[in-house]
């Protein structure tokens, strides 16, 4: 009998537990989920009388190196942070490890190791990173064996609300983790590729810099850029390729709204602010706008060059940021404070679909015309427990876990998933869950 550990029952691992629990009996697996939460693994596992669930501190070596020791494989849903952790133990364990998170420097300085004890460490295999590279790489791969000249990548995500369950005006709700959509984009600009030139957009910029795009069955949406476009460039085999761009994908009039939000610096996670359990919301505002006597909405109007009666501001206004409800966090930074209002009022609720979209755009030459070849993904979510992110983060991660413990991936050390021995069967596996991308190509013409 061969033994799976899940790390973290979180939202994401509704698709995860469910594919592994179901297929334990049909390949005779034993199966654990553990989490810091046991209700949390409760939840998941109720349905599942054979599938054991645990409380687990990660950072408590007593607890942990037992429960990991009995694992062949282990799959972590764990916050990105403490992914290293759990490759520090599953290394000196023996024991092969699927995460959904980006590959951080600490896991890859393993990878000699990893590969000496003839280990596996897949990383980035959920959606964004995962589902983008699977796709994005089998296109590339497909291209460049008929000869084709790429000329151009950029690829697009959005973790993003279904038009059925939209009904507020920035047409989004938290789907992931509020505090990674509060911080998004802070740190390094963002860098990219266009026309052989490195751009860079400062976090103050990034939201005024977008791009706008339509999806088949989906919708027009708008764009802004990654953190850093270029690390990917010489994984997918782009090296001389002249643009390259990743991004993140919103609704029409989220980026506007939200550049508002940043230029007053309620996205600043730095300075905590005095009071700040006492300050109503209005206050709140009003440590940041200039007001000088003038009403709060038509100073804050002057202050970002705004129209009083503009979508943006109306946006701002909705979440009631000019209410005076006490806030009642104690030393609280302003991301905080923003993070909290933003919780109420973009609640998924129970009913509520959630929706993924993706695009990849990918510019050649092959026979010395050029074309655009253009992948469009759209995913919709049943309701707030089974979301369409929890299906394209877990399942990828549960269909690798399969093909590993059955044998059909041959690979040692610490990758992430390009190669044809990952992306083909797996994708061609989401294909039977309904996670398909839809495919067009555009003559010079139409690009």
């Amino acid at each position: 009998m061969q033994n799976i550990l899940v790390i973290g029952a979180g939202l994401s691992s509704y698709y995860l537990i469910d594919y592994l629990a179901v297929n334990s009996q049909k390949y005779n697996w034993s199966l654990r989920v553990a989490d810091t939460s046991l209700a949390a693994v409760q939840a998941k596992i109720q349905a599942y009388s054979w599938v054991e669930g645990l409380s687990l501190d990660i950072l408590n070596p007593e607890v942990s190196n037992p429960i990991i020791a009995w694992a062949d494989v282990v799959v972590s849903l764990v916050p990105a942070f403490l992914q290293p952790k759990i490759a520090e133990y599953c290394l000196r364990l023996r024991k092969h490890l699927l995460t959904a998170s980006y590959l951080p420097a600490e896991i890859k300085a393993m990878e000699a190791e990893v590969k000496a004890h003839n280990l596996l460490f897949i990383n980035e295999l959920g959606l964004d990173p995962g589902i983008d590279h699977l796709s994005a790489k089998q296109m590339i791969d497909h291209l460049q064996q008929q000869g084709a000249a790429i000329k151009s990548f950029k690829s697009y995500t959005g973790a993003l609300i279904a038009p059925e369950s939209d009904n507020n005006p920035w047409h989004y709700k938290f789907t992931w983790n509020p505090r990674n959509v509060v911080l998004a984009g802070q740190g390094s600009p963002a860098k990219y590729l266009e026309n052989q030139k490195y751009r860079y957009i400062p976090y103050n910029q990034l939201f005024k810099q977008i791009d706008h795009l339509h999806i088949e069955d989906g919708g027009d949406f708008e764009g802004y850029a990654n953190r850093d476009s270029l690390g990917y460039r010489q994984v997918y085999g782009l090296d001389n390729v002249p643009t390259i761009l990743r991004g993140t994908l919103r609704q029409k009039g989220y980026c506007e709204a939200w550049s508002v939000l940043v230029d007053l610096g309620l996205t600043d996670n730095s300075v905590v602010l005095e009071n700040s359990e006492k300050m109503t919301y209005r206050e709140f505002m009003e440590a940041f706008v200039h007001a000088q006597g003038k009403d709060l909405k038509t100073a804050l109007a002057r202050q970002v060059h705004l129209a009083v009666d503009s979508e943006a501001l109306a946006k701002i206004e909705w979440l009631g940021l000019f209410e005076n409800r006490v806030i009642g966090l104690l030393q609280a930074t302003p991301a905080q404070i923003l993070q909290q209002i933003l919780e109420e009022k973009w609640r998924l609720g129970a009913e509520d679909c959630d929706m993924i979209v993706m695009q990849h755009q990918i510019v050649y030459e092959l026979a010395g015309k050029n074309q655009m070849l253009i992948a469009d993904l759209v995913v919709k979510g049943e309701d707030a427990q089974h979301t369409a992110i929890a299906k394209t983060v877990g399942l990828p991660l549960a269909i690798a876990t399969k093909l590993l413990l059955t044998q059909q991936i041959h690979l040692s050390g610490v990758v992430i998933p390009v190669l044809p021995m990952l992306y083909q069967p797996i994708l061609a596996e989401l294909q039977t869950f309904g996670i398909v991308f839809k495919e067009r190509i555009l003559a010079e013409g139409a690009m």
